[in-house]
């Protein structure tokens, strides 16, 4: 029986060499004017966008307090899923961010953070200190919603290139595109993203 250990610095680094390879989907800048989703992008990174996903599968991920998250659960609405760990400096920057994305009131938006952490026992405190009270916080420390590199015994379309990674969700529940590091989630042109993607639930 082999055995998946959760990505940590080290898996993370091979896994941003070699995820490019692992995702059987060509992946295109987001551009304005040229029919794709508005810019979003921080000093170092920008959203990609992602053509030609397949909806995300109904894997229940354990959530924090109890119970289990299935990412198909919110079709509909559009998406935010964060992955993060507590050994990551960035992620303490921007899980506050998404803290106060998830409880701004906005119907057509689902935020989820899932965190890769081995241990368990590290989330709790982690998440009390930071005042997580908003986040839906799920838990993936086998790897089976997400992959550090080419794993092809592991059916998902997340693939982590860096840690923090955010991938968006469309209404019909496939991966529309991503960005690496923290981002500013509450900025004008995050909500422009938001605006773009739920309204091709609208059939606009």
């Amino acid at each position: 029986m082999t055995s998946y250990r959760s990505p940590n610095r080290r898996t993370l680094v091979a896994g941003m060499m070699g995820a490019a390879a692992s995702l059987a989907m060509p992946a295109l800048p987001g551009r304005a004017g040229t029919g794709g989703p508005p810019p979003f992008a921080t000093a170092r990174h920008q959203f990609t966008e992602v053509r030609g996903a397949r909806p995300v599968p109904a894997v229940p991920i354990p959530r924090l307090g109890g119970g289990a998250l299935e990412l198909p659960s919110f079709r509909g609405k559009v998406v935010l899923v964060n992955f993060w760990a507590t050994w990551c400096p960035a992620c303490r920057t921007e899980l506050p961010i998404l803290d106060r994305l998830a409880g701004s009131g906005r119907a057509d938006l689902a935020v989820v953070a899932v965190t890769t952490d081995r241990d368990r026992s590290l989330v709790a405190p982690f998440v009390k200190k930071l005042k997580l009270r908003h986040l839906a916080i799920g838990f993936d420390p086998g790897g089976l919603v997400a992959r550090a590199g080419a794993r092809d015994a592991i059916d998902t379309p997340f693939a982590l290139y860096g840690m923090p990674i955010s991938f968006l969700l469309g209404v019909t529940g496939q991966v529309e595109g991503y960005i690496t590091g923290e981002a500013d989630w509450l900025s004008t042109e995050a909500g422009r993203l938001f605006d773009y993607y739920a309204s091709a639930g609208a059939g606009g």
